[in-house]
């Protein structure tokens, strides 16, 4: 069972009289970048000259070059995308890394698939917000947190973890709650919700637009009724707050029968297999070298793919059902 560690277990001890260092000043690095600067911590930048070099100077934020950054810090937060991780971390990191700092990671892809292998003489670590940067920022704000991963993967100094959490403390996370996991664990759940949840889930969708429509039904009405209202938002957020089945009662009996009846009929068990068949292939590499093929060659089937997506009919209905998602956002937030 994953150990949850919050506000009260951890100290901020770790983070004293050093200097964190933010290497990519995109959507994530600048909100844990604000957020520790703002828990009394030295925050500095490494970004290349370009709006998020200037955000950060407007920001109050001392920047420099990667390099440069790499030199002055002794903890490195790393949120560049991974995509370009590697090129970046050869080039501006690795030639400039001493003993004893530490290298934390927003997300394991890197480390887990071995495109990136440190030094023996640093500590490895993730400390991942499980939420997108902005929200991040605006929970720390208004004196909130959202959850978070720690996981260690290399402890040279015998203080991994604690400095793992120290981070989630000073970015806010430990408000909320942050699980101790392995860097192996986050990629195989971040990697398998992309690759087997979420598909099953967009072509559901799509699929059910096709057949509601040439069944007759006007195309805006379907696409309202599936999500663009915002009902199956606040579905998932009763799910996250209350329990997947718990939040059922929400629904009418005719709901709940017709969703559980309907459910059994699934195949299920070759839907099974077919994810423990992507399982396979995130553990294995197989994925990540495929990746890694398809962005030496410039991303041909990537480009391909979402070309075929955005010629889909769907596009069209959502453009004129626009004006009643703006409104249903709208009456959400307010």
């Amino acid at each position: 069972m994953a150990k949850i560690y919050y506000d009260k277990d951890v100290k901020l001890t770790p983070l004293r009289k050093k200097t964190i260092a933010i290497i990519g000043y995109g959507n994530q690095g600048r909100a844990q970048g604000l957020n520790i600067r703002d828990s009394g911590f030295e925050v500095i930048v490494g970004n290349r000259r370009d709006a998020y070099f200037r955000e950060a100077e407007k920001d109050g934020l001392p920047v420099y070059t990667i390099a440069e950054a790499v030199k002055r810090a002794d903890i490195l937060i790393f949120s560049i995308p991974d995509e370009i991780q590697e090129q970046i971390y050869k080039r501006q990191i690795e030639p400039h890394l001493r003993a004893g700092q530490v290298l934390n990671f927003a997300s394991s892809y890197g480390i887990r698939f071995k495109s990136i292998v440190p030094p023996k003489d640093i500590d490895v670590i993730m400390m991942s917000p499980r939420a997108m940067g902005v929200s991040v920022r605006e929970s720390y704000v208004d004196g909130k947190g959202l959850p978070g991963f720690v996981a260690v993967d290399q402890d040279a100094s015998g203080k991994a973890l604690q400095v793992a959490l120290a981070l989630a403390k000073a970015v806010g996370c430990t408000r909320a709650g942050v699980l101790e996991c392995t860097f192996d664990d986050e990629a195989c759940v971040n990697l398998f919700g992309e690759q087997a949840l979420w598909p099953l889930l967009t072509q559901a969708l799509v699929l059910s637009y096709e057949v509601l429509v040439e069944a007759g039904i006007p195309a805006e009405v379907v696409l309202l009724e599936m999500y663009a209202s915002g009902e199956a938002s606040e579905v998932f957020r009763k799910m996250a707050f209350e329990g997947m089945f718990k939040q059922m009662h929400y629904h009418s009996p005719t709901s709940q029968y017709g969703t559980l009846t309907r459910a059994e009929t699934l195949p299920l068990r070759e839907m099974k297999k077919r994810m423990k068949q992507v399982l396979r292939g995130i553990r294995s590499g197989d994925f990540a070298k495929e990746w890694a093929q398809e962005q030496a060659q410039g991303y041909p089937q990537l480009k391909k793919l979402k070309k075929k997506v955005n010629k889909h009919p769907l596009n069209k209905t959502e453009k004129k059902v626009s004006p009643l998602s703006s409104s249903a956002a709208n009456f959400s937030t307010s």
